[in-house]
């Protein structure tokens, strides 16, 4: 009765009284959680599976397997990176499935990207960051715009393999890109689009964090180009210095081999 009585306390003059003789019936609804974007067990693996039958239906000449229109695990990533929109889900999927096909993502191997990778411009950190994530390491310095086909191959290959190493529970990788040393001639605009791009499209909401490091000024008047390109994207990036990475990101027994060496540090302009 007390209940009844502050329910009409709080029932404006004009609309029906609360009725409280018969309890309220609860549907099985799919009941999102705005925060994190999940659906319950049940709901989202129905989801799933219309994603994976609208993409047979639609898209059946598109390859199944790992990474294709059956993978369930990744049509799941797709759908809570759309927010579990189907049709936002399988335009996004088909585009990325049909561009690893084209672009040859399952052929890129250790010994198809030797010679690149003996630049020794980018590489996967042999242990995690304290929260627990793959790290993707670049020395701009040793990047020279020209070879775009190889470095964009180079690019996604060190992405799968930092993918490979998530453990458990973790979803996403960090990024650090060393910046000590870059000049005008390591300039890229092209291929600094290219993999963000890379990561908005293909791989969503895979990349945690970008760490630039000890940004020269030089840098500078590249950033204020591509930060309006990259949109949403630019929020992920941090611009720090060694110690930072060093002190925030590693234990002395992890920090990676490049960030132990004693290079005299420069202030980090505003970018």
């Amino acid at each position: 009765m007390a209940l009844k009585a502050y329910a009409n306390y709080l029932r404006p003059p004009s609309t029906v009284p609360i009725r409280f003789n018969k309890p309220t019936k609860i549907r099985n609804l799919c009941v999102r959680n705005c925060s994190s974007g999940t659906l319950d067990i049940d709901n989202s693996r129905k989801l799933v599976l219309e994603v994976k039958e609208r993409l047979k239906n639609e898209y059946h000449e598109l390859p199944v397997g790992k990474n294709g229109r059956d993978d369930e695990s990744m049509i799941l990533w797709f759908l809570k990176d759309r927010k579990f929109s189907v049709d936002d889900a399988v335009k996004r999927l088909s585009k990325a499935i049909k561009w690893r096909r084209e672009f040859g993502v399952d052929y890129l191997s250790e010994d198809s990207m030797k010679i690149a990778a003996q630049t020794g411009k980018s590489s996967v950190h042999d242990f995690l960051d304290v929260n627990g994530r793959p790290v993707l390491l670049v020395e701009a310095s040793k990047h020279f715009p020209g070879m775009q086909d190889e470095d964009e191959k180079l690019c996604v290959f060190q992405i799968e393999k930092a993918l490979s190493k998530l453990p458990e529970g973790q979803e996403q990788i960090l990024g650090i890109i060393d910046l000590r040393g870059f000049g005008t001639a390591n300039a890229d605009m092209t291929f600094l689009t290219f993999l963000f791009d890379v990561f908005y499209y293909y791989y969503p909401k895979r990349l945690g964090q970008v760490l630039m490091v000890e940004a020269p000024f030089v840098f500078k008047p590249l950033w204020q180009l591509a930060k309006p390109l990259l949109k949403q994207h630019a929020s992920l990036v941090r611009f720090c210095t060694v110690q930072t990475v060093r002190e925030e990101y590693f234990t002395e027994e992890t920090v990676p081999a490049i960030f132990t060496d004693e290079k005299t540090s420069q202030n980090c302009p505003q970018m």
